[in-house]
């Protein structure tokens, strides 16, 4: 794996197709995932992960569950989250769990956490929707506590006081999953990635590029301010989407209906619009590079893109494909991104090379 992570990620949506009007089972959708999961390994991709949702017309409401039985049957890619709500879970819950898959996977465990977007998931868990950030910083508090420190006593506004209570199991080999704090429009949520030191994650799929330039801007500024390094070495991922045929036209032509019914940027702006507006690309496998590699000219050197691909009822068939032609590009934009990357910007977190910097952190100290 080098400096730059390339990954898949899905939400687990249950969409029609508007090609054929079929819809798949929460089976047939639990089963792709592990598909795609073990297609992403095949083409030398590097990180594979899945948001957590509650909502009907969904499937994945236990992203460590499904992770792993993923990981029972690769050996290599990371397994992360697209998102893991921080606000409605609780921490200590999440600390077990993630250890757990952590262990299980021989290290390949991270996550991207978030507020969730969905409103009235919150009062299903319990929780005041109104409350969100506060949630967000309480928890991330109390789970990075769990994970740091062998026995925690503590007491906040949202979960009952713990006293002498040690999360099982403890992290692997000492290092905790790594966590990457995800946001599209929450500046507080980068300025909580910034004071640990943690990477933030922009999902940049939706809205303009101004937007995202202003939030990462903001994180690596406030990354530095808390001393973890010059603002270039701050750890950043993208989401990104994208279409692919051999031909820019035949790609085009295959994924207007599924664009025109999405139900997330479907009945809006037209696709030859949002491709202009946003990150989607639908083209040749040379225009993803083209556009891909232009997102570090707007966002700076970075360490992980991920990519949106399973989404608007497209059948696995298709999403395979996709992938197939998504890794005869990956050697090119690796290849690309390494010579456009300074030597001072970090590579991308894994747990190895965190376990190398603890120990030799550690060795410098005693020296």
């Amino acid at each position: 794996m080098g400096s730059m992570q390339f990954g898949i990620f899905s939400v687990g949506d249950l969409t029609v197709d508007p090609t054929d009007g079929s819809i798949p089972t929460e089976h047939e959708k639990l089963k792709a995932l592990v598909a795609i999961a073990k297609k992403v390994e095949d083409i030398g991709g590097d990180v594979f992960a899945i948001g957590e949702h509650h909502d009907a017309g969904f499937s994945t409401p236990s992203i460590s569950t499904l992770h792993a039985y993923i990981a029972a049957q690769t050996e290599r890619i990371i397994l992360s989250t697209s998102i893991a709500h921080i606000t409605t879970n609780d921490p200590v819950k999440m600390a077990e769990d993630y250890a757990t898959l952590q262990h299980l996977s021989g290290g390949r465990a991270d996550l991207v956490l978030g507020r969730g977007n969905t409103a009235p998931v919150y009062p299903w868990f319990g929780k005041d929707p109104s409350k969100g950030v506060e949630l967000t910083i309480e928890n991330y508090q109390l789970l990075r506590r769990l994970w740091d420190e062998d026995v925690v006593n503590w007491e906040g506004r949202f979960r009952t006081p713990l006293q002498g209570f040690t999360a099982i199991p403890r992290p692997l080999d000492g290092v905790a999953p790594f966590v990457w704090h995800g946001s599209i429009r929450t500046p507080e949520v980068a300025e909580i990635a910034a004071y640990y030191g943690d990477g933030y994650f922009a999902n940049n799929i939706f809205w303009p590029k101004e937007h995202y330039i202003r939030l990462i801007d903001f994180y690596r500024q406030r990354y530095a301010h808390y001393g973890h390094g010059e603002p270039d070495q701050a750890i950043v991922g993208l989401g990104g989407q994208f279409f692919m045929r051999p031909n820019s036209q035949d790609a085009i032509n295959e994924f207007r209906p599924y664009f025109d019914n999405a139900p997330v940027y479907g009945h809006g702006p037209s696709l030859e619009d949002f491709q202009a507006q946003t990150p989607l690309t639908v083209g040749s496998p040379q225009e993803v590079i083209e556009k891909t590699l232009a997102f570090a000219d707007y966002f700076g050197d970075y360490q992980r893109q991920m990519f949106l691909v399973d989404h608007a009822g497209l059948p696995l068939k298709t999403v395979l494909e996709q992938l197939d032609l998504l890794g005869e590009i990956l050697p090119t934009l690796r290849a690309e991104f390494d010579a456009r990357r300074p030597a001072h910007v970090p590579d991308a977190p894994t747990h190895a090379n965190r376990v190398a910097a603890r120990d030799a952190a550690a060795a410098e100290v005693s020296a």
